[in-house]
């Protein structure tokens, strides 16, 4: 399987008849643009600095009610990111130890960690975050931000899993031989050797499942979690100016994930680069 895996809501991969078939892949989040495209109409440019101008000129055309929205809204980003980044940390490290279990020559943990993987996958993600603050979260006093927090780090943890199975089964097993033929543990050798290399795969798909993450933290809202999109919708409630508000919340995210897509960008060429330089 390789590390554009299909997910369940968003990515799917042709099937391969031959080791050597075409596949067509299609992801849910932004795609990462190329850091080598100079372009000033490039899609990129033109979506992400036309985001930020409409963003500026409505309130300026209209200051009522477009500045009040973006007065109302920067609280719910704090939310946003805080959920966003505490995910994507439990999600790394579930995602490390379920691949490191998916690749375990042990059974029971391999076992283990596959059954982790294949549910949770088999689980949409509205119904992991319900389940959890609705059905768990009393039995473990879990509320509101907490309860999302570990809804999105399990799901995709899952999802993060398998990107590193695929990452580390990506590097030569040559690597791993030359390192026990120079007196290395198995364990040594994964973390000093393959992890290193691995990490140069992943950072793509990891990238786009961040920001995939970042996207799907939207539905945290109905957990009575004050984030961005929440937020849009108090404004919107209480003062009927439905389009001018989710007009305000789509532009944040649009913002949001095109510069996040940019800046995985950079961070990929940049360790391309290094390791041509150290080849």
């Amino acid at each position: 399987m390789s590390l554009n895996d299909s997910r369940s809501n968003g990515k799917r991969s042709a099937p391969r008849e031959a080791s050597a078939a075409p596949t067509i892949t299609v992801t849910d989040s932004a795609l990462i643009p190329s850091v080598g495209e100079k372009s000033l109409l490039s899609a990129w440019n033109i979506s992400f600095f036309g985001a930020i101008a409409i963003l500026i000129l409505l309130p300026v055309l209209r200051p009522k009610p477009f500045v009040e929205i973006l007065a109302f809204v920067p609280d719910g980003l704090v939310a946003t990111f805080s959920v966003t980044i505490e995910s994507i940390f439990f999600a790394l490290i579930l995602g490390l130890l379920a691949g490191l279990g998916r690749i375990a020559r042990t059974k029971v943990i391999n076992r283990i960690a596959t059954i982790y993987v294949e549910v949770i996958r088999g689980i949409p993600l509205l119904v992991q975050l319900f389940y959890i603050y609705y059905a768990l979260g009393p039995l473990l006093h879990l509320r509101g931000t907490a309860s999302a927090v570990a809804a999105m780090s399990i799901c995709y943890g899952a999802y993060l899993g398998e990107i590193f199975r695929a990452g580390i089964q990506a590097i030569p097993k040559g690597q791993m031989e030359a390192a026990l033929a120079l007196g290395m543990s198995r364990t040594t050798a994964l973390w000093r050797i393959v992890l290193p290399q691995t990490v140069k795969v992943i950072l793509p798909p990891i990238g786009n499942e961040a920001i995939a993450l970042l996207k799907d933290s939207s539905l945290v809202s109905i957990l009575a979690v004050s984030d961005l999109l929440r937020r849009g919708r108090e404004y919107a409630s209480t003062t009927f100016y439905y389009l001018e508000s989710f007009t305000i919340v789509a532009l944040i995210y649009l913002v949001m994930t095109l510069f996040f897509s940019r800046l995985v960008g950079i961070m990929e060429a940049h360790l391309r680069y290094h390791g041509r330089k150290h080849h």
